[in-house]
């Protein structure tokens, strides 16, 4: 094990690095933020450019990250994305590097991330049936998502995998019509539990549809068998479609939880290492790297950071609290 790697007191070693590079979105999903939107991050606190590149370097040159995946909120809004893209997959060793996004905008950016060395898109899509799109998003953008989606298969953005969450009553019942639909573009389909990282604290577990409702729906249309690949530190199940080649798979955060195979650290927009995506304290690197802390000061501050993950996110636990902050200011 790589002493200067980011290990935390269970042995499990960060690798994988989800870095959000803004709070702002502009989708409203009613299970992510209320309908009038956020107040966003002051621009003064947001990281520059620069500074989440030499963040990111340390963590690939120092701290062992093999992985980098751009989030926001949204990250096409990002002015800067392309060249942050860039900039990441330069270095030495070079990073896996990828986006998650909504996909609107990603029509017109498409080509250039992948001259910029992009690998590959997640596109949250979670249905094609318009008057849904507009009722989970309070905006009519699906023509443009799925225009999105085509242009990063055309990019060669792939494997390109669309990740949906399904809510009760709205577009549960559909997901073997989104699923038929992924299959025959040639998207890789992730169903997601609903979390409990909205903005209005409005989560509830009797609400949510579970991993097992998602295999009951998809079984009434599709023979599901598990994928032979070992899953390893990957948070979803894979499953062969009706004897492959397509898969479907099923992140089960809530009722399934991999906690202890995580590999993941998180970096907010604003500086933040949250080692958890549940975690409800984060350490501060913005505020050292803008005092002139090193490299090396940087690196071990990360390094500490890590100690204080717990050995899983507790939802199941009476006492469990969920994070202050929303998905869209964390950062996927």
């Amino acid at each position: 094990m790589d002493t200067g790697a980011l290990v935390d007191r269970f042995g499990r070693t960060a690798t994988d690095l989800r870095v959000s590079l803004t709070d702002r979105c502009n989708l409203r999903c009613s299970y992510c933020m209320p309908a009038e939107g956020l107040d966003w991050l002051p621009t003064d606190d947001v990281l520059t450019d620069d500074e989440v590149v030499r963040l990111v370097r340390i963590a690939v040159e120092q701290l062992g990250v093999r992985e980098v995946r751009f989030t926001g909120g949204e990250p096409l809004v990002r002015r800067g994305l392309v060249d942050i893209v860039r900039r990441t997959t330069a270095l030495r060793p070079r990073p896996e590097t990828s986006l998650t996004t909504n996909a609107l905008g990603l029509q017109r950016t498409a080509a250039a991330l992948a001259e910029a060395g992009l690998d590959r898109v997640n596109v949250s899509l979670d249905t094609i049936r318009r008057d849904d799109f507009l009722t989970i998003t309070r905006r009519d953008r699906l023509d443009d998502v799925i225009a999105g989606l085509a242009a990063a298969k055309e990019a060669g953005l792939g494997p390109v995998k669309v990740n949906a969450v399904l809510l009760r009553g709205i577009n549960d019942a559909h997901a073997p019509e989104l699923l038929r639909w992924c299959i025959e573009q040639g998207y890789e389909l992730r169903f997601i539990e609903q979390m409990p990282l909205d903005a209005q604290h409005g989560w509830s577990r009797t609400e949510m549809i579970t991993a097992d409702e998602i295999f009951a729906t998809l079984e009434r249309e599709f023979v599901l068998t598990p994928a032979e690949e070992p899953r390893g530190s990957a948070p979803a199940e894979l499953f062969a479609v009706d004897g492959g080649p397509a898969t479907v798979g099923v992140i089960a955060s809530v009722t399934r939880p991999f906690c202890g195979d995580c590999d993941r650290v998180r970096l907010t927009a604003d500086g933040q290492v949250r080692n958890c995506l549940f975690a409800r304290e984060e350490s501060d690197l913005r505020g050292a790297l803008r005092a002139g802390a090193s490299d090396e000061e940087l690196a071990d501050r990360w390094r500490v950071a890590m100690l204080g993950k717990r050995p899983g996110h507790g939802i199941d636990d009476v006492s469990f609290l969920q994070p202050s902050r929303p998905m869209s200011a964390i950062g996927g």
